[in-house]
């Protein structure tokens, strides 16, 4: 594998340490571009970039201001594709979740979101690909994920708008929309769920399971498939989309 410095074009990814980031670096690396990860925590970025040469790591909290010079400092070459992948915490349900969980929230998706994009800006150029994973709490309401729910609609609607944006420059802006995803974190999830019911953590999961037509929890895997099916040609034509990967849990139109 080519080390970072040898690929011509690269990935901008944020949450790259995260059970779905780790999945996206492999796919984007044997694409061919070189990949800038982005993460809060030095540690993390170490193992990463030791296990992958293709990897420069890029230290920065992108729920502040201060990420976009970091990141924007990071870019030293073409940016074919942005990656927005972090995760928020599950804060309970609409009527118990803290209002300050939701404001967070909304500032690491969306926020986040649009600092990412501020500092590649110069970088971008036709064919260049803005994409966010936003869960499907965000067009199907959950009682025990408002957190997620309501920033994942926000996130929906920025992409629509950068969409809108970046079209004159023949720049596409996409969300891929997974469900709830087998990782450990969505594990510890289940297991806290199942300590506050008095039942079992399989239990948890089964429910999960069945709240899908096809009866399963995506995969890491599938989710890293769904973003690199981006870089093709093809999908020239497609902007403000929302690539569902939810294994049939949402039941509204459209």
């Amino acid at each position: 594998m080519k080390p970072y410095a040898e690929r011509a074009a690269c990935a901008v990814l944020v949450g790259a340490t995260g059970a779905f980031g780790t999945a996206i670096t492999r796919r984007l690396l044997d694409a061919g571009l070189g990949v800038i990860a982005v993460a809060r925590s030095t540690d993390s970025l170490q193992a990463l970039t030791a296990s992958q040469p293709g990897v420069k790591a890029c230290v920065a909290d992108i729920g502040s201001d201060a990420a976009i010079a970091a990141i924007a400092a990071a870019i030293d070459k073409p940016v074919r594709m942005l990656v927005h992948g972090p995760g928020v915490a599950v804060a309970g349900g609409i009527l118990t979740a803290p209002t300050e969980s939701m404001v967070e929230a909304v500032n690491i998706k969306v926020g986040g979101l649009l600092r990412l994009v501020r500092a590649a800006d110069e970088h971008l150029a036709a064919g260049s690909r803005i994409v966010a994973i936003g869960g499907h709490y965000g067009l199907e309401p959950t009682a025990y994920a408002a957190a997620a729910g309501v920033a994942n609609a926000a996130l929906l609607n920025v992409v629509r708008q950068l969409s809108l944006a970046y079209g004159p420059r023949g720049i596409t802006a996409h969300t891929v929309v997974p469900g709830p995803a087998d990782t450990d974190r969505l594990r510890r999830v289940a297991a806290t769920r199942a300590e506050q019911r008095a039942c079992s953590t399989d239990e948890v999961l089964d429910e999960m399971r069945a709240e899908s037509s096809l009866g399963i929890l995506s995969t890491p895997e599938q989710i890293a498939w769904a973003v690199t099916l981006l870089l093709a040609p093809e999908a020239d034509a497609m902007t403000g989309s929302s690539l569902m990967l939810d294994a049939g849990r949402r039941r509204g139109l459209p």
